[in-house]
């Protein structure tokens, strides 16, 4: 049997990134796979701060597969002026619910950086995944010298660690240590058949033309004046539709609402396919920065399952893609490569026909990665 704790930086909900992909389908790769997923945790002081209704903690509760996968939320009881007291608590509530569930030696799989200090204090083995380079965000220096620390410590520490795009293993891999594991490399990918099978037009789509960008609205990817400016340009000749959570300040909603842009907010995985299914154009206006040069976008892989003509800033994925059916545009030519592509779009299945990346064989990769760090059988 084996046993993970999953340190994520997002909660288990309907919208699904890397990590609820892989977990999924390495659940039911391994019957003898358990999983405590650990959402990131409650703050009620700071959600009060920001204007937000604050969230509570959740114990466990393993109703997405019983007896497989739970879930839980930690509460942040003590803000981080006071030192290490807020991690201990964490790690603290985080080791309570792996005892509860008989996890006394279990794999660390980290995608939030934060999760160094539950490795540092628990000694558990650890696999470092790492989705994004933090260091390149625009974040504030005391953050960014939190993630600094505790990257420091998984890529010298971590048992393993895996990058999801080639970027980011080049970035990282000087700071391995020689008597490590190099830092391993595991992209993205999408369920290809789910993709492919048709579904009905949403209700919720606009009449007419629709330009779709599928994705978590925030600034630190989305380029938010070309949004505006393509919804502008565009008139009566096609919708610009963002869906997705929408994790932007209020004036940057108001701002692109004005601009005739349509935000749909989150969808649940299983019904996202349907809304790139009937995009007449798929859009990527993101900024180049980076920090988005470390990514390797999974609407890449959406994206291509589906075959829609797609439309993308010089973004790390999309700019590199051998696709004819991607076209690379500037922010000054971007307007034009959308109409272009609109004139030229037939409806889906056209084009839905070629390989691409499968989150099975991605899955299998992760649990080679956990077998090699597997504890030596008793003889």
């Amino acid at each position: 049997m084996t046993d993970l704790v999953v340190i994520s930086l997002e909660s288990w909900d309907g919208v699904w990134r890397r990590n609820q992909h892989l977990i999924w389908r390495m659940l039911h790769a391994d019957p003898a796979l358990r999983v405590l997923f650990v959402e990131p945790p409650a703050d009620p002081a700071h959600e009060l701060r920001s204007g937000r209704r604050p969230r509570r903690g959740r114990g466990l509760d393993d109703s997405t597969l019983a007896g497989r996968l739970w879930t839980m939320r930690p509460l942040k009881l003590l803000p981080r002026r006071l030192g290490d007291r807020a991690d201990a608590s964490i790690t603290q509530q985080v080791v309570r619910a792996a005892r509860r569930l008989g996890m006394d030696d279990p794999i660390l799989w980290v995608n939030d950086p934060g999760g160094a200090e539950i490795s540092r204090r628990t000694g558990w083995r650890t696999l470092y995944d790492m989705t994004d380079d933090w260091l390149a965000a625009d974040r504030p220096a005391g953050q960014l010298d939190r993630v600094a620390t505790h990257e420091r410590f998984l890529l010298a520490d971590a048992d393993q660690v895996v990058a999801c795009s080639a970027e980011l293993q080049r970035r990282k891999s000087a700071q391995r240590p020689s008597d490590r594991d190099p830092v391993a490399l595991i992209r993205n990918a999408v369920d290809a058949e789910a993709y492919r099978r048709p579904s009905p037009r949403p209700a919720d789509l606009p009449s007419g033309p629709i330009v779709l960008y599928v994705g978590t609205l925030h600034e630190d990817r989305l380029d938010i004046a070309l949004c505006e400016t393509l919804a502008r340009d565009l008139g009566d000749r096609g919708s610009l539709v963002l869906v997705g959570p929408n994790a932007l300040a209020s004036a940057a909603s108001v701002n692109l609402r004005d601009a005739g842009v349509t935000l749909l907010g989150p969808r649940p995985h299983d019904n996202v396919v349907a809304y790139l299914q009937h995009a007449d154009v798929l859009v990527v206006p993101h900024a180049v920065t980076p920090f988005t040069d470390s990514l390797d976008p999974i609407k890449l892989y959406e994206y291509q399952a589906v075959g829609r003509p797609v439309v993308s800033t010089a973004v790390a994925g999309f700019r590199d893609a051998e696709d004819d059916r991607i076209v690379i545009a500037d922010r000054a030519g971007f307007t034009d490569a959308v109409i272009a592509a609109l004139r030229a779009a037939k409806p889906f299945p056209a084009g839905a026909d070629r390989a691409v990346a499968d989150w099975n064989d991605r899955a299998d990769a992760m649990l080679g990665i956990l077998a090699s760090m597997a504890r030596p059988k008793s003889p």
